[in-house]
């Protein structure tokens, strides 16, 4: 179940990196999705993960979010297009999760599943790299047939309290994870949050990210074999004119 959940990681990581498109002229928002379709987001579904998790748009009185769902499995939904970090660094959304799980852990590999966790994945830059990691990064490409991304955040909602903030995660160096929300005091409450990437990325890693990044939402329970249901109502990233607003 560990190896599994560690190639689940990886696969990830090197779909996202493949598939991005790049977005054109500057806007207000790059993305301001109030989850009414579904049309923007792409599923991926892992090699040998039976059972999938379920992504819907939930309608109700004028009202519609994005309902995920997990039962002992894995899948995600991606967002179609990569944007500039350094253009667009601020990240708002609301969520709601109706229980946690009660083996997970993010501090450990058998429990690194979460009711709800949107990552933030940086494109590797091969123009910048150093010899070492540019042999690594050659040799990854020629395993999965593309860069697997430099680095990601996962801003999440964690099973349980811990001491800090950011924690690494337990099968890559390269990511962070950023719990925002610890335990069931605010369950089946509407949460809303609002994130500065570049200083989130800064503060974990101690460093500028490269430029380009992704987005993708996901409700997994693979490791622990437990049930969740979640939502998001809304998720936007936009720029500093919003956000001084």
């Amino acid at each position: 179940m560990i190896f599994r959940t560690g190639f689940l990681f990886v696969c990830l990581l090197v779909v996202i990196a493949c598939s991005g498109r790049q977005s054109g002229a500057a806007e207000k928002f790059f993305m301001d999705e109030q989850f009414e379709s579904l049309e923007n987001w792409e599923p991926f579904y892992f090699p040998n993960i039976k059972r999938h998790s379920r992504y819907a748009i939930i309608k109700k009185d004028g009202e519609s979010w994005l309902q995920a769902e997990s039962s002992a499995s894995a899948s995600a939904i991606m967002y179609q297009k990569s944007f500039d970090v350094y253009r667009y660094r601020h990240l708002k959304w609301r969520w709601k999760a109706a229980n946690i799980y009660q083996k997970g852990d993010a501090e450990k590999k058998s429990g690194d599943d979460y009711p709800l966790r949107i990552y933030v994945m940086f494109q590797y830059e091969p123009q910048k790299a150093g010899f070492l990691e540019k042999i690594t990064y050659n040799a990854a490409r020629l395993i999965y047939g593309a860069y697997p991304p430099y680095s990601t955040l996962n801003y999440i909602w964690a099973n349980k309290n811990h001491q800090r903030k950011i924690v690494k995660n337990r099968y890559t160096d390269r990511a962070r994870m950023i719990l925002l929300e610890m335990g069931d005091e605010h369950l089946n409450q509407w949460r809303d949050y609002k994130v500065d990437i570049l200083k989130d990325y800064r503060e974990a890693f101690g460093e500028d990210p490269p430029a380009r990044a992704r987005i993708a939402i996901m409700n997994d329970s693979d490791d622990t074999g437990e049930s969740s249901r979640s939502q998001v109502d809304y998720i936007q990233l936009y720029g500093e004119r919003i956000a001084d607003r």
